[in-house]
């Protein structure tokens, strides 16, 4: 008799209380590759990357939690780009100070400079007070980084991130990279339910470079994750946009998965069409009159990058890709090729998930 009134406790508490709502936003590859070094650079060994982020920092900090994948180790000189990069610790300090919560470092990259580079990546996030996962200094540390959970607007969000390899460089005996592993994953998210994450994000560096569709080894993952019940999945790598889902989950009966195959590069100096934008894309979660958190739908906006000097005075910038006036008459040719392919595909593998 007293499971029956359950619901209305809840329903009169949620009056009162007000239900939970949280917007999560997720960026994809935060690149650094030697053009965009040495447009930052400034007399007495500083570098400035104040411009990059001022067109989106508004909807980055609009969001109650920002998530973007840093794909460079952060070390001493030489700071060089492609192929083995090695960014100046000012890179993270500028994606913190645009608004982003949380950094992750499992991604190809991450042992461009071996175990000494990896280290000195952790060592100047942590003094910065800025939070990431995805690499630890050893097993120790991974055991009290994980489970990673964040109270978002009192919705407990756990965060996990993987990548497929890391370029052919093995890591030593102590350092610890989060590889995609089934054993580990599965372990890892069940770990993250018990101590309490009501929503959890798999992050996922993973796919073919420069492919607008997910390849078999990322469905064939998406479908592993899906039937462990993660509630996002949200990948990286590619270097360009893939589709979006948010649908029934096929395996858990009541329960939803939002699905970003691809974000794209967040900031680049790529030049294809493809790899010269990508997206951010915001997931919505909502605490029910059940008191059950769920994801409840999400959007994305296209977003473009601009080299230095495309605007006067300006290093790189990532812009909403479809503002006008942030972009200049002599780039508007090559922003709409990456929106004309961008959209295309968008328009026919989206499901459940349409541009804000």
């Amino acid at each position: 008799m007293i499971l029956a009134f359950v619901p209305l406790i809840v329903h009169l508490l949620s009056l009162l209380l007000g239900y939970d709502d949280a917007e999560l936003l997720f960026a994809g590859d935060a690149m650094q590759h030697q053009a965009q070094i040495d447009a930052a650079r400034r007399a007495g060994g500083t570098w400035d990357y104040s411009s990059c982020f001022e067109d989106l920092k508004p909807a980055i900090e609009d969001a109650d939690f920002a998530v973007v994948n840093l794909e460079t180790p952060l070390g001493e000189h030489p700071h060089t780009g492609y192929p083995c990069f090695n960014a100046p610790a000012a890179w993270a300090e500028a994606l913190a100070d645009a608004g982003f919560d949380l950094l992750l470092t499992a991604n190809n990259h991450t042992l461009d400079r071996r175990d000494r580079g990896l280290l000195a990546t952790i060592d100047s996030l942590d003094r910065r007070d800025i939070r990431h996962i995805g690499t630890y200094k050893n097993a120790d540390e991974r055991s009290r980084a994980l489970p990673a959970i964040f109270n978002i607007n009192n919705i407990r969000v756990g965060f996990l991130n993987y990548t497929y390899g890391t370029n052919g460089i093995s890591p030593g005996p102590d350092v610890r990279v989060d590889y995609i592993d089934r054993r580990r994953i599965a372990a890892d998210v069940a770990a993250t339910r018990k101590a309490g994450a009501e929503i959890v994000c798999v992050c996922m560096h993973w796919g073919d470079e420069y492919r607008l569709r997910p390849n078999a080894a990322q469905v064939a993952d998406a479908k592993f994750l899906e039937e462990l019940g993660v509630d996002i999945i949200a990948g990286g790598h590619p270097h360009t946009i893939q589709p979006l889902e948010f649908r029934d989950n096929r395996y858990h009966p009541h329960k939803k998965v939002f699905i970003i195959w691809s974000l794209g590069n967040f900031i680049s100096n790529m030049k294809t069409a493809d790899t010269r934008g990508g997206l951010i894309a915001r997931v919505r979660l909502h605490r029910g009159e059940d008191g059950v958190a769920r994801v409840e739908g999400g959007d994305y906006e296209p977003i473009f990058t601009l080299p230095a000097g495309a605007v006067k005075g300006a290093g790189f910038k990532v812009v909403p890709a479809r503002n006008d006036s942030l972009v200049p008459a002599g780039w508007r040719g090559r922003r709409d090729e990456f929106l004309r392919r961008a959209d295309a595909v968008f328009d026919k593998y989206n499901i459940g998930v349409s541009e804000r």
